[in-house]
């Protein structure tokens, strides 16, 4: 993914129990600054910048129920409209759709697997300001207890390309990948349930999960290559307040 266009990712929020904790980690980890809003609407909504650049967020939780997590959000057009398509396709509507400010039009939902994710249709804020280098947005990823369920839906609601894989489907828009979709077996608890998690590039993955660990985060999965062709390295992180997340780099040669 290149830019941001209808149906791909746009956004991922953090939601934390604790905001400066959070800022220090993923300051540390991603090289990020942190500006924080002062209208006590937003409840210390948090922007990270990257080279001067939107590159997340991290924001309160909403309710002590709601758990520590990344959210990632998908451009749309048209919230209402793209939550009556997703609510026809089986999903839930948690929140809105509703105005943030001027900013723009949002709505919290659930696929049909149960895997949260949010819309939004930018007025002045349009969402990463930059991707697909170090220390920024490259990919997504949904872990699911119903793949193919969670395919046909996202194919019906964004009108996503799949590309078809028995282990790991990927899926995208116009010939650009930027995502993609594992099944979760037996092996994971019943009580894990189905999620999206972002991934950022990094130069060094073995690096960036040594970083991670020194600052208290526990890496769940890798380093390693994915075995595929060109397959990029990888690192899955549950950061200190229990967010999951990963981190890649594109396979080098020579």
């Amino acid at each position: 993914m290149t830019k941001i266009v209808p149906g791909s990712p746009c956004w991922a929020q953090l939601s934390a129990r604790d905001l400066p904790a959070a800022q220090t980690f993923y300051g540390e980890l991603f090289g990020w600054s942190a500006e924080t809003d002062p209208d006590p609407q937003y409840g210390g909504y948090t922007t990270f910048s990257h080279g001067g650049a939107p590159a997340a967020a991290v924001a309160p939780l909403m309710n002590p129920q709601q758990p520590v997590m990344w959210l990632v959000s998908f451009a749309t057009e048209d919230v209402d409209g793209t939550c009556g398509t997703a609510k026809g396709a089986g999903a839930q509507v948690w929140m809105g759709p509703m105005e943030i400010g001027d900013l723009g039009r949002w709505a919290l939902l659930s696929d049909p697997t149960g895997a949260p994710f949010a819309v939004w249709q930018a007025r002045k804020f349009a969402g990463f300001g930059v991707v697909n280098e170090p220390n920024a947005f490259g990919w997504v990823d949904l872990s699911t207890r119903d793949r193919n369920a969670a395919v046909e839906f996202y194919k019906t609601t964004f009108g996503w390309q799949v590309w078809p894989d028995d282990v790991y489907p990927m899926v995208g828009l116009a010939g650009e990948m930027f995502g993609g979709v594992m099944a979760m077996d037996a092996s994971v608890p019943a009580e894990v349930p189905s999620h999206w998690a972002p991934y950022f590039q990094v130069a060094d993955v073995d690096s960036a999960a040594a970083t991670a660990a020194r600052l208290g985060a526990e890496v769940l999965h890798g380093p390693v290559d994915v075995e595929m062709e060109n397959g990029p390295r990888i690192a899955v992180v549950r950061d200190p307040q229990g967010a999951m997340f990963g981190v890649f780099a594109p396979r080098t040669t020579g």
